[in-house]
């Protein structure tokens, strides 16, 4: 693959050279594929329906709001991440939260093109605590305390356990809500050395630290707060 170029950086000797246009023309590869599995997604066909409009409670405004009225007028695609934030937790997960963190500061260009919310079984008094502790300002967030929609799209296994899921829904021109695609990554069987996180395109930490010598590392994960 042409990925070769005539720049060179500073100090840099034949050897270096090489194993970088090596390396380049492996991450053109990756770039390439990552279009065709995109376009592949769009090109799914029409998803289910949800079992019923559900009804969460918006926490900025306290009030009832359904499944299909988290689309804005022109906007047709909805994404709702599900944050592992349990009623009486003392805190969600560090995971979700170090996602989050960085989402929020997005979430006004993402609103222009699209709906986001985060959902959590979590109290919507819980959920504001939290996202002002975080210094939250822009994610819309949304209580799913009182419905099934947990348990119906994965965020919630049968002994109540909370998880991670990112799903998009759709609304035709008829106003019929479908499901578009959900991170099934995270319910497959693991690869060996391949970790289940599911939302890795959207977390800029992770492929951050894949610029480094270091990497991810083995054992590192986010915490709440670093001291």
């Amino acid at each position: 693959m042409g990925a070769h170029h005539e720049k060179q950086f500073p100090g840099e000797d034949d050897a270096y050279r090489s194993a970088r246009d090596t390396l380049l023309a492996a991450e053109k590869e990756l770039r390439l594929r990552t279009e065709e599995v995109a376009a592949l997604r769009r090109t799914l066909p029409q998803g289910g329906a949800p079992g019923e409009d559900y009804a969460f409670i918006d926490c900025a405004s306290d009030q009832a709001v359904k499944l299909s009225e988290l689309f804005a007028d022109g906007k047709n695609s909805l994404a709702i991440y599900s944050l592992m934030f349990a009623p009486g937790d003392d805190a969600p997960c560090p995971m979700c939260t170090s996602l989050l963190d960085g989402l929020d500061g997005q979430a006004g260009h993402i609103n222009d093109r699209m709906n986001f919310a985060v959902a959590a079984k979590a109290s919507t008094m819980e959920l504001n605590d939290w996202a002002q502790q975080r210094g939250w300002n822009n994610l819309h967030l949304i209580s799913s305390g009182g419905n099934s929609y947990n348990v119906d799209y994965f965020a919630e296994d049968e002994d109540g356990n909370q998880w991670s899921m990112m799903n998009v829904f759709v609304k035709d021109a008829g106003a019929a809500v479908t499901h578009s695609w959900g991170s099934e990554l995270f319910l497959s069987p693991p690869e060996d050395g391949l970790h289940n996180r599911h939302v890795d395109q959207l977390w800029p930490l992770w492929n951050l630290f894949d610029l480094t010598p270091e990497g991810r590392g083995a054992d590192w994960y986010p915490g709440l707060n670093y001291t």
